[in-house]
């Protein structure tokens, strides 16, 4: 999503699309974590107010380390980000040959700086089928982990067991409960998803994925499995059309709202500051992503 050029000064507004739509409005730029990473990375405000959970305003920190960022809301973190084991890591590094270990950006600035490259779900497949290492460590999400295994055979995956707790409540049944009501309504799943639930797919991608596929499709309706904040940019988009939203919310991005944003503008908010040599640890993983996702 283009720039909207609110005249903040020496601010500049990004929002996740599974913050609240009034947050959205709010913003400069909206997008998936790809997206956003790209937009930190040209940032030219001295100061990024990121709404959207703590992972998002340390990837934004690491890749701006001369600028300020904001986060609305101190509290607001994603569970999945911190799971994995930095010492199963290492050890796998001592005893695994010629191994890569990928991390989703959906992780900590620690883990990043444990490995090689970082992805999104939007490039991960393509990064991974990229590496020239038969021997993959997928960290934090398993999910979208074998979801990235089953692109790319030959490779040999390990995984830390770490899943979204949001997109992991949503079972199979559920669609297939759906799909009853709604024989004419494409599935839409994000690759955080159960592996059997994604088999009852019609699409897979990312958020910023889906939305486009919505965009293109001559359908009217749609079951929506993914954080439901993203209804706000399809109804944008995709003007007459209807979703259904079968997923949780995310209680931690919803913890960002526009008064919170406000008074970050108001020169509040938490400040994510971060170790330098663990920025720069961080840094090189994420740097390797945008490099090899152009």
């Amino acid at each position: 999503m283009e720039a909207q050029q609110k005249g903040r000064g020496d601010a500049v507004v990004l929002a996740h699309y599974y913050t609240e739509g009034a947050v959205q409005a709010m913003a400069d730029y909206v997008g998936d974590s790809y997206y956003l990473a790209k937009v930190a990375a040209q940032a030219d405000k001295g100061t990024i107010v990121f709404c959207g959970v703590r992972f998002m305003g340390e990837s934004a920190k690491i890749l701006n380390p001369a600028r300020r960022v904001l986060l609305p809301d101190e509290l607001a973190d994603c569970p999945m980000a911190h799971m994995a084991d930095i010492a199963r890591i290492r050890a796998l590094r001592a005893q695994v040959p010629d191994l890569a270990v990928v991390c989703y950006i959906n992780s900590t600035a620690q883990l990043k700086a444990e490995c090689d490259v970082c992805v999104t779900s939007s490039n991960a497949v393509r990064i991974v089928s990229s590496l020239p290492n038969q021997n993959i460590l997928f960290i934090p999400d398993e999910n979208l982990g074998r979801f990235v295994q089953a692109q790319v055979p030959g490779k040999r995956f390990y995984f830390s067991g770490g899943y979204c707790p949001v997109h992991a409540q949503l079972l199979a049944e559920d669609v297939e409960r759906e799909k009853l009501a709604r024989p004419n309504a494409p599935v839409l799943a994000h690759p955080e998803c159960r592996a059997d639930l994604l088999a009852l797919a019609d699409f897979v991608g990312s958020t910023s994925e889906i939305i486009a596929y919505a965009e293109k499709s001559g359908a009217a309706e749609f079951i929506l499995c993914t954080e439901p904040g993203v209804l706000w940019e399809l109804s944008r988009r995709c003007p007459g059309k209807h979703f259904v939203p079968v997923t949780p919310v995310c209680a931690d991005m919803k913890r960002i709202t526009p008064e919170k944003v406000e008074a970050c503008l108001a020169g509040g908010g938490y400040e994510v500051q971060l170790d330098a040599a663990l920025m720069d640890a961080a840094r090189r993983p994420l740097e390797r992503m945008l490099e090899l996702a152009r």
